[in-house]
């Protein structure tokens, strides 16, 4: 039987007026890689602070491997949540920080600590105030990982960081995970970067949940046509379209259906072409992914990818 480490029933929480969290009611199982997905001010880091006890919903409830995580330390220990935005102490340095982290985390792995801060070049000397915005998520991502954490939060975890270290926290997160399973929750906005990492995606929108399911059977139930507007049109009139764009003569849809083999016939008589949709795709369809660029969506009409499954 698959174990619940989140549940959230009605989960809301309003300040002064305005709602961040809106009646999020979910499960996260335990042992899973979980994506986070939505725009900024979706209520992403409001969930994230509402689990971890360091925040208190307007109504709802929290229970965190079957019980409520508020003024429980047994519970909030087991619990890891790297902010966007972590703040320490202004004399902290590099040392502090890890000696800090060493004593609260029950579970803590000085190994990983001491493999990441040289795989990241995390510079011993200065206090943590003065390290640039790439330091301070890469120290972030050795406290997360090498905390151990049954329940590990990483809020946009990759911000200031160059392609290479990026690559080297999606390795060691997917190493440490294959050896030491654990329940996490990635929010982020590089979707496509991450695409190989999760195995579950929630996608806010103003508060509320607008999906929440496995990432293959998202893709799986999903496709993308593309090819000229009025042959596109006449394709989609009687099926479920999540968004259609358009560049010049050229358009492309995301179909909210799995593509069957009438399509694929279909289409190929229309002279359209099918392709799978990606996550970073799929979540832009549903409204809530970060727009595509001018020139990145007449690429996608122009120059349609070689078929792959969409199944």
């Amino acid at each position: 039987m698959t174990q619940i480490a989140i549940e959230t029933r009605g989960l809301t929480r309003r300040f002064k007026g305005a709602t961040a969290l809106d009646d999020v009611s979910l499960q996260i199982h335990t042992n899973t890689i979980t994506g986070l997905l939505g725009r900024n001010g979706a209520g992403k880091t409001t969930f994230m602070s509402l689990v971890t006890a360091q925040d208190q919903p307007s109504s709802g409830t929290v229970h965190v491997d079957g019980q409520a995580p508020f003024e429980r330390a047994e519970i909030i220990e087991q619990m890891c949540f790297i902010r966007d935005n972590q703040r320490y102490p202004d004399d902290y340095k590099l040392k502090h920080a890890i000696r800090a982290a060493r004593i609260f985390y029950p579970n803590w792995d000085q190994a990983v600590a001491d493999r990441l801060i040289e795989a990241f070049r995390i510079p011993s000397k200065p206090v943590v105030k003065k390290f640039s915005r790439g330091q301070l998520s890469a120290l972030g991502i050795v406290l997360g990982l090498a905390s151990r954490s049954p329940i590990t939060f990483f809020d946009e975890p990759y911000l200031g960081l160059d392609a290479t270290a990026r690559a080297i926290f999606y390795d060691e997160l997917l190493r440490d995970y294959a050896e030491h399973p654990r329940t996490i929750i990635l929010s982020t906005h590089l979707i496509d970067e991450m695409d190989r990492l999760l195995e579950r995606v929630i996608i806010l929108e103003q508060g509320r949940v607008v999906r929440h399911d496995e990432v293959d059977t998202l893709r799986g139930g999903a496709f993308q046509v593309a090819g000229k507007a009025a042959a596109l049109d006449a394709f989609v009139a009687d099926r479920s379209v999540l968004s259609r764009r358009s560049v010049g003569g050229l358009a492309t849809a995301v179909i909210g259906e799995p593509v069957q083999a009438q399509d694929r016939a279909a289409a190929e008589a229309a002279g359209l072409d099918i392709t799978a949709v990606s996550l970073q795709e799929l979540v832009a369809a549903y409204g809530v992914g970060d727009p595509e660029s001018e020139s990145t969506a007449t690429t996608a009409l122009r120059a349609p990818q070689t078929e792959r499954s969409a199944a």
